[in-house]
């Protein structure tokens, strides 16, 4: 190992990750004090062919995985309490537990639904202590938000490791890695242990002769860019030597809205066409609460046997309503199937649909129009999505929203929450 490759040392100061353990289904127990100390999986659609999305603590305990299908998790737990998912109540206790860890930084960046990093490095005489500082952080959560939430609480020079903190104990853990112990700790661990490092990664790196954690940290940011064919190589370096290179909130370059198809969804046509609309009005609230317009449109359909529809279709003008978003996409299908003379895209082998909307510009930047009002629609579309926000998402709906199904259930993963943050300044 050549320790001498590094060039980055602490600058002083740490950065806190909180993650938040088990949180869907955290919050179901909470509200229900039957599911306390019960197995508990959360699933989108809990019917036996549906998915474990959030196994409660006392599930993976038992085995129960993220992604399991239920009938396995059913096999493996019997006495698994399967809950169909409440987004409007995780989103709230969201809020809460930002709310607790804003009293004490500025400085906190939501980086998923369960997760925060509290940027430390400028509060050094205000909290000298941090190991009690996170102490005082989980108790106010459990006093003030829920006294059945636990979180793992990693302390670290960066985010990076802040994080790798929080995989180290859980649950209700609480870890701090410093220059001292850091060698010790990844001398325990394997590449797949890091997190960011799946299978294709760690084989990439083994091959480049980087088998372990700790060669990881000490193999030069020149090899590792070889490595990695790309700038990543680098960023890891940076990561294992205390450097910072995940605190960033940058705004949206693309907004994406997806959604896995059932095998009963795509015996009905009516079902999928819903589907598609409920993704366009998605991406239409997103936009409408960013307060942007798109100009390019991808719609990627998947198929059976892993066959793949994709288009990338130039908008004429920007635009934020889902209902153009899906008048330019039937289009498109419509031409494509034409041209092809091939079957209805939207058919029973679907099994995943997906629209991303990118190439954004400021809603109040869309050039005026001589026969339309782009200000007037946009005026129009943020009261309508004030009315659902304050009086839910479901007293005000637009003619093409009124299906005799409800086939894209209100959902939220464990990526982005800036949408839940849009009007924190104001």
């Amino acid at each position: 190992m050549n320790r001498n490759s590094l060039h980055t040392r602490p600058c002083g100061g740490y950065v806190m990750f909180v993650d938040m353990n088990s949180f869907f289904a955290s919050c179901e127990q909470q509200v229900n004090y039957y599911l306390r100390g019960r197995p508990v999986g959360v699933c989108v659609y809990p019917g036996e062919n549906g998915c474990v999305i959030a196994p409660s603590i006392e599930a993976k305990q038992r085995g129960v995985k993220t992604g399991m299908r239920l009938r396995e998790a059913m096999r493996l737990c019997p006495d698994l309490v399967p809950l169909e998912t409440r987004p409007e109540r995780y989103r709230a206790f969201h809020i809460r537990i930002m709310e607790v860890l804003r009293r004490y930084a500025e400085e906190v960046i939501p980086k998923s639904i369960d997760e925060a990093v509290i940027d430390l490095r400028s509060y050094q005489l205000v909290y000298p202590d941090p190991m009690a500082l996170a102490r005082q952080i989980k108790a106010d959560i459990r006093r003030e938000v829920g006294d059945w939430l636990r979180c793992s609480i990693g302390i670290a020079p960066n985010a990076f490791l802040a994080k790798l903190g929080t995989e180290l104990q859980k649950p209700d853990g609480l870890v701090m890695i410093t220059p001292d112990n850091l060698d010790d700790i990844l001398s325990g661990l394997q590449l797949t242990d890091l997190p960011g490092i799946a299978e294709r990664m760690a084989y990439r790196l083994k091959k480049g002769g980087i088998h372990t954690p700790l060669q990881l940290r000490y193999a030069s940011p020149q090899h590792l860019r070889r490595v990695c064919q790309s700038l990543i190589g680098l960023h890891w370096h940076y990561r294992l030597n205390f450097a910072e290179v995940d605190i960033m909130d940058h705004p949206y370059k693309t907004m994406q809205a997806m959604r896995q198809i059932s095998a009963a969804q795509r015996r009905s046509p009516r079902v999928l066409e819903d589907l598609l609309v409920a993704l366009c009005m998605t991406l239409e609230r997103r936009m409408v609460g960013q307060q942007v317009c798109c100009r390019e449109v991808v719609v990627n359909f998947t198929y059976a046997y892993s066959r793949q529809w994709r288009q990338v279709i130039r908008l004429p003008r920007p635009i934020q309503e889902g209902t153009w978003l899906l008048q330019a996409i039937r289009q498109r299908m419509e031409q494509f199937m034409l041209t092809h003379s091939c079957e209805p895209l939207i058919n029973d082998q679907l099994t995943a649909m997906g629209v991303t909307v990118s190439d954004f510009i400021p809603a109040e930047l869309v050039p005026l129009s001589l026969f339309e009002d782009p200000v007037r629609e946009q005026n129009l579309l943020r009261a309508v999505y004030d009315i659902k926000d304050r009086f839910g998402p479901d007293k005000l709906l637009k003619a093409i929203e009124l299906t005799e199904n409800q086939p894209m259930k209100d959902a939220i993963g464990f990526g982005s929450v800036k949408d839940l943050h849009v009007h924190d300044e104001t």
